[in-house]
């Protein structure tokens, strides 16, 4: 019998193969660290309903969910949905499971590749229809994201303050504080990100 998947606003488009990976990644690492859901719930301030719909390969948890997550396992969203393990190089395949949201009408979001944690160090390739605003809560102190806008027009907002990135322009953003990203045009719009999102304190 198949499963009925929840889906939120913010969440991704439930894509089977990734959910199982989550699955199984999330209750490996949580074993691992020893930590029961009660535990786990409290560290990542996620409720432990949700927890178990995840580790049941029942829920799909936004972006957001998914970093607090990884946070409160000392590891990366790579870490919990990506296939491979750590070697000298790892290759991702075009088919791999990487779709972690889907908008309204149609844009996606996309991890391409991730670096193990806790630091996380990701690729992502975005596409925003028409009318269409994924809004962001704020990332840990220090994030930073990297962005190059390849078709059409990104509005980057923070607050009441909009920055607009033309067809190949670039933008060095601070996102430790809500943001969020809309497509400011009658076409989408495209644009690859790399975030640079710090867990640990380096000694100086």
């Amino acid at each position: 019998m198949t499963k009925r998947l929840r889906r939120g606003a913010a969440g991704f488009q439930s894509e089977r193969p990734l959910l199982d990976v989550l699955s199984a990644r999330l209750r490996a690492r949580r074993m691992d660290h020893r930590l029961s859901l009660d535990r786990l719930a409290a560290l990542s301030e996620v409720s432990k309903g949700l927890l178990v719909q995840i580790e049941n390969g029942e829920a799909n948890p936004s972006v957001a969910t998914l970093c607090k997550i990884a946070a409160a396992l000392g590891a990366s969203v790579a870490d919990l949905v990506q296939v491979s393990e750590p070697q000298p190089a790892e290759v991702m395949p075009a088919g791999a499971p990487r779709l972690l949201w889907r908008g309204s009408k149609g844009g996606t979001a996309t991890m391409l590749v991730g670096s193990p944690g806790p630091d996380m160090l990701e690729l992502w390739s975005w596409e925003l229809r028409p009318g269409e605003r994924y809004d962001a809560s704020a990332h840990p102190k220090g994030t930073q994201e990297l962005i190059h806008v390849t078709h059409g027009t990104l509005a980057l907002a923070f607050g009441d303050v909009t920055y607009v990135i033309q067809t190949g322009g670039s933008a060095s953003a601070h996102t430790d504080r809500p943001h969020a990203y809309a497509c400011d045009g009658r076409i989408a719009v495209r644009f690859t990100m790399v975030v640079a999102e710090p867990h640990t304190r380096h000694a100086k």
